[in-house]
């Protein structure tokens, strides 16, 4: 210890390292989790899943959190079984556009995310919609691209049916092409121009209903976990929402889309990576797993287990024990349960896979549904989650994440009240906004130069 002159204890000051790399940032969004296998919608607590108030609380909680988005999901359709509604679809679906119209009134600088659908959409109209919500925020909107891989969807719409995968892709890539021709295509002191469009999916002559919005371009958001919607998410979005949020998956997915982006000419930092997780807080640790145990049991009903089994069974499982073994039998092939969804192309090796599984870890048909489902979640004390949070973020495994409460709309007022100051203290989490345009809380950069040519011109 070293003294003064007088004697007494000099005061050690701790200079920062200037050689040491910079932290990285943590990127936070919120997820409104409306009604499905995440939401706790029998809790007391519980509040509307449709009333404006419920979007107004939970956006004004996260942008008091200074988080960067909200981001609402959306569905073209009630979920059934069997010709009956799914009890996590008694609510209804609101339209995302249209409640973050609304959310955009009662806030300042929260980015506004919808997620709508490329498959059952078309580029002019969408276009226009998500420039309209660009200029009325002062530039937050952002576009959630999905595909639809569903007959039953399908049925809503004049097509009908369902695109393959490769098909649902294909016209999401000339879907969003389109649409980046007509918001570059009346910039600032210019008449628009007329975007001429033909190609396999859209055939156009039309000019933008409004000049360049204030990002000029929506932040593009990119959820698909194929190869190819990796390989679309390295060709043009801006933040990809990935289920990949353990430290070991979520390093190699990391690591394989932002190597994807140079063969575009892009950089790292161009591309956000933000896994969806949960979070559960307690005064202890131990406190806060078993209230998360209590939560996985509410989120996954028998009902809800019985139904995530018959996507890959294709057979009505509602003669089977939620709480007792699998099913011994095959799944039905061709079955009418199951067309068009994801699991369709393999469904016999995944039973085999759960069943195997479920064996060996002696799980029921509804432990293995609440395993299955799981995401990534943060459990623990604020103090562990904000280190794991920071952890995560620091290995490279994710840039943020989008957080999923599960409860509407009060359930993330513990997160901001009591994690947020301690990823501030960490020095990993903005105390404030920096800009005004949700480009600028992502550090993206704004769309570049009026395209004069191309396939979309």
């Amino acid at each position: 210890m070293t003294t003064d002159r007088t004697g007494k204890p000099r005061r050690q000051v701790h200079l920062p390292d200037r050689t040491a790399a910079p932290r990285r940032q943590v990127h936070l969004a919120a997820h409104f989790p409306g009604v499905n296998n995440t939401t706790v919608w029998t809790d007391p607590d519980s509040g509307s899943q449709i009333d404006f108030s419920s979007f107004r609380h939970l956006a004004r909680t996260a942008e008091r959190g200074k988080f960067d988005f909200l981001f609402l999901a959306e569905g073209l359709r009630l979920r059934e079984r069997k010709g009956l509604i799914h009890d996590l679809d008694v609510v209804g679906r609101p339209d995302s556009l249209t409640v973050l119209n609304a959310v955009a009134a009662v806030t300042e600088r929260l980015g506004l995310a919808a997620t709508v659908n490329a498959t059952f959409n078309e580029p002019y109209e969408l276009a226009r919609r998500f420039s309209s919500l660009d200029h009325l925020s002062g530039g937050r909107a952002a576009w959630n691209v999905v595909t639809t891989s569903d007959a039953f969807t399908g049925e809503n719409f004049r097509r009908g049916g369902y695109l393959d995968r490769a098909d649902r892709y294909r016209r999401a890539e000339e879907f969003v092409e389109v649409a980046r021709a007509l918001w570059d295509a009346w910039p600032p002191d210019r008449a628009p121009r007329t975007v001429r469009h033909s190609g396999a999916q859209f055939d156009l002559a039309a000019r933008p209903a409004l000049p360049h919005s204030p990002q000029r371009h929506p932040v593009l958001i990119q959820a698909g976990d194929s190869d190819e919607g990796r390989e679309f998410a390295a060709r043009g979005a801006d933040v990809v929402f990935s289920r990949h949020g353990s430290l070991e998956a979520g390093r190699a997915f990391h690591t394989d889309v932002k190597r994807r982006l140079a063969r575009y000419g892009r950089r790292p930092e161009d591309l956000l990576i933000l896994p969806a997780a949960t979070f559960v807080l307690g005064d202890t640790d131990a406190e806060a797993q078993e209230h998360a145990a209590l939560i996985r049991r509410q989120q996954v009903s028998p009902a809800t287990a019985l139904a995530f089994l018959e996507n890959v069974w294709g057979r009505d499982l509602s003669g089977y024990d939620p709480d007792g073994p699998l099913p011994d039998v095959d799944p039905v092939p061709d079955s009418e349960l199951v067309q068009g969804w994801a699991h369709a192309g393999d469904r016999f090796g995944i039973a085999a896979r759960w069943r195997a599984h479920a064996e060996e870890k002696h799980l029921s048909i509804r432990e293995l549904a609440i395993e299955q489902t799981a995401r990534q979640s943060f459990v623990g004390t604020p103090e562990s989650v904000a280190a794991a949070i920071d952890a995560h973020v620091q290995a490279e495994a994710a840039d943020g994440f989008i957080l999923v409460p599960h409860l509407t709309p009060g359930g993330l007022d513990a997160f901001v009240d009591r994690v947020v100051p301690l990823l501030q203290e960490r020095g990993v989490f903005r105390a404030d906004y920096a800009g005004t345009t949700l480009r600028d809380h992502l550090g993206l950069a704004r769309p570049g130069s009026v395209r004069e040519e191309g396939a979309a011109s």
